[in-house]
């Protein structure tokens, strides 16, 4: 039971390892998965990052046998500090689900940027199962996510969905019966553009969800797009009739 990981091509792959009970995460692979984010945002080869499972199923959530012992050491924060580690990550965040994708499960796919499903995939989130309450962090991003309605249809039920009805709330962002080469596919099209564009559409955007993005910021961001390199070279590119090739990468700091 770990988290594995590997970078090539400037795509970071996490996969969430633990077959023997469909992915679940333990306490130890919660407490791991900040530092492991930490590590490849700093990482300037790193430009995406792809989520996964391990076989059959993405993650069948919290391993529940360590509920209790997680509780008794004060950690019960420790999936939404996960969470937020993943929301939080600088650079595009894809998670490919096939399987199973169940309560915690749910939480880290739904803080990716954008999800892709197999069609055998399966959700739930299943606090009602179990008489317990979703991190708030989650149900906030799930009702951002699908609405308040759909929200709580998921919540009240805890029951399973396919793949078909998740596309149709608009938790999923497409279904790929070859799921590994979509999302390859797809992480091409993400590297081939501009880094400078993708960060400032990420902040933008979960500011603007959050309600946190002010008028001065994105001021600066404009700003920022006359004064840097990629724009010249996107308009460049254009009247030559050419492949860009971007430049700017993301300052790196401690």
């Amino acid at each position: 039971m770990s988290l594995e990981t590997g970078v090539k091509g400037g795509v970071a792959t996490v996969t969430i390892s633990h077959p023997a009970k469909r992915n679940a995460m333990t306490a130890a692979m919660w407490r791991e998965l900040p530092d492991l984010l930490h590590g490849l945002a700093k990482d300037p080869g790193v430009r995406a990052l792809v989520l996964t499972g391990e076989g059959d199923h993405f993650c069948a959530g919290a391993d529940i046998t360590e509920l209790a012992s997680i509780n008794a050491a004060g950690d019960a924060n420790l999936s939404s500090r996960a969470e937020a580690a993943l929301a939080d990550f600088p650079k595009p965040t894809i998670a490919a689900i096939r399987g199973f994708c169940v309560g915690g499960g749910w939480q880290l796919a739904g803080a990716c940027d954008v999800r892709f499903a197999d069609p055998g995939a399966r959700f739930a989130i299943t606090p009602a199962k179990i008489g317990i309450v979703y991190p708030p962090t989650a149900i906030r991003r799930l009702v951002a996510l699908v609405g308040p309605a759909a929200a709580k249809y998921l919540l009240y039920s805890a029951d399973l969905i396919d793949a078909a009805h998740a596309l149709r709330l608009g938790f999923v962002q497409e279904i790929a019966d070859d799921l590994d080469g979509r999302v390859a596919e797809y992480v091409d099209v993400v590297l081939s553009r501009s880094q400078f564009s993708h960060e400032a559409a990420k902040e933008i955007i979960d500011g603007f969800v959050a309600g946190t993005m002010t008028d001065a910021r994105l001021e600066e961001w404009q700003a920022a797009s006359i004064s840097g390199p990629d724009a010249a070279e996107g308009v460049a590119a254009f009247k030559e009739r050419r492949a860009p090739h971007f430049t700017w990468t993301r300052p790196q700091s401690g």
